[in-house]
């Protein structure tokens, strides 16, 4: 007690205020103080179980998905070998009426280069000369077999078969950092939950036992690392700003919907007769400079394309004509199922969005608590307090009761002087869960900035 004495005549001479408490009484509101804060950690752990619980039920529905993307992916497969085998099975009666067809190519080729460069100079900004020469020596190399059989539907399927393994393996990254962040989350609140069980509520106990089920997580392997480059330094350990585990993943998810969004609006293997937006016609730039295949699409719009696409070889071969409707019910079958997998792709896509949308809200307001894994409890609870001071009268107004200066420590941090309204005293019940909330609010504002 002598030694205290000095030190509290300091702060009173330094603060100008006027000691309201005796140190004896400081331990007793310290223990109220802590049994609020008790009550809001069990508060927090419960909403982390929310966390978990939509994590699960999102993993769940992941599984879902990622089946139902195999089974689509193996039937367009399929479909694609079979186009593939009666493109083959036609290329080697090419032959036929061959010569007819080589004489209407020759002059199907200038017009069909004209067309396509006058739509991409209309289109995009920059390029023509180089994707002018690509096309050019591209009809060279080719034969009017190539519109004859709409041999570019293939290409066009296998370039967004590329594309869609590259959205998958993106989401399926991104889908494993979300696991991850709110795994760490969810660990750290279940040691916070095993060291302080004494101190739960009965009925609370039964909870803490669900945090120690198991959970299996099933992933396709991934050969990308852009998303975790993307994403990795805000995926820091569960005490740096929580909240930043799910919102750069939001912004990619909605990034990536929104990108693809001009992809899944046009047929597959068409071009929109006027591009209705700049995404629109990004789409169809890098289209046409990725493969120059995609310049016979304009096959309609040269008169002696067209008539390529008249000439009939069915009198001197049927089997040819057989094969060309057997090849154009396997490329139908194969865009069908390509346009199924796009949208499971947006439906996983936007099933994330909205996930980590809500994710990041609870995070903000419950991820806290998992900062306290490492914090030990004090003897009088998390909440210590050191000082009640009567704060200088107010000028403005001398009969209105001066405010209270509370100083405290919660948890691990460092000294945090507070203010009560004067009109409320320090006996009163509502005193210290007013400095509590204070202090929490404080404590919760400086994880979210970290």
């Amino acid at each position: 007690m002598a030694v205290l004495l000095p030190l509290l005549g300091l702060l009173l001479a330094s603060g100008g205020g006027q000691a309201l408490v005796p140190p004896s009484e400081l331990k007793q509101m310290s223990a109220a103080g802590s049994k609020y804060i008790d009550t809001e950690v069990e508060n927090a752990i419960n909403g982390v179980k929310q966390m978990k619980t939509l994590m699960d039920k999102t993993s769940k529905d992941h599984q879902a998905i990622l089946h139902t993307l195999e089974e689509t992916k193996r039937r367009k497969e399929e479909a694609v070998q079979l186009a593939r085998e009666k493109e083959q099975e036609l290329a080697a009666r090419q032959d036929v009426c061959n010569e007819t067809m080589l004489a209407l190519w020759e002059e199907c080729k200038p017009c069909l280069k004209q067309t396509c460069m006058r739509f991409y100079s209309r289109t995009c900004h920059s390029g023509s000369g180089l994707v002018g020469r690509q096309l050019e020596e591209f009809l060279n190399h080719s034969s009017p077999f190539s519109i004859w059989v709409n041999g570019e539907r293939i290409d066009s399927l296998l370039e967004r078969d590329q594309r869609q393994e590259r959205q998958l393996e993106d989401l399926e990254e991104g889908f494993g950092l979300l696991e991850d962040g709110v795994d760490d989350i969810f660990q750290g609140s279940t040691q916070v939950s095993g060291r302080m069980y004494p101190f739960f509520r009965a009925p609370f106990r039964g909870f803490r036992e669900a945090f120690h089920r198991p959970v299996q997580h099933v992933r396709l392997p991934l050969r990308s690392g852009r998303v975790s480059r993307e994403l990795h330094p805000f995926f820091q350990p569960p005490h740096h700003g929580f909240h930043r585990l799910f919102q750069p993943l939001f912004e990619m998810t909605q990034r990536m919907l929104e990108e693809a969004q001009g992809g899944w609006e046009h047929p597959l293997g068409g071009f929109p007769s006027e591009p209705r937006n700049s995404s629109d016609e990004r789409m169809v730039c890098r289209e046409i400079r990725r493969n120059s295949a995609g310049c016979l699409r304009m096959r309609d719009e040269c008169e002696k394309c067209r008539e390529i696409l008249s000439v009939d070889c069915g009198q001197t071969d049927p089997a040819q004509s057989l094969l060309r409707e057997q090849l154009e019910d396997a490329l139908r079958l194969a865009e069908r199922f390509t346009h199924r997998y796009d949208t499971l792709l947006r439906t996983f896509q936007a099933e994330m969005l909205n996930t980590t949308s809500l994710l990041e809200q609870l995070s903000r307001q419950f991820g806290w608590v998992s900062r306290l894994a490492n914090v030990t409890q004090g003897t009088d609870g998390f909440l210590q307090v050191t000082t009640v001071l009567s704060k200088a009268p107010n000028l403005e107004d001398p009969s209105a009761p001066p405010d209270t200066q509370v100083t405290v420590q919660l948890f691990d941090s460092e000294p945090l002087s507070l203010t009560v309204p004067g009109d409320i005293s320090w006996d009163d019940p509502r005193f210290m869960e007013i400095v509590a909330n204070q202090a929490l609010q404080h404590y919760k504002q400086n994880v979210i900035s970290e």
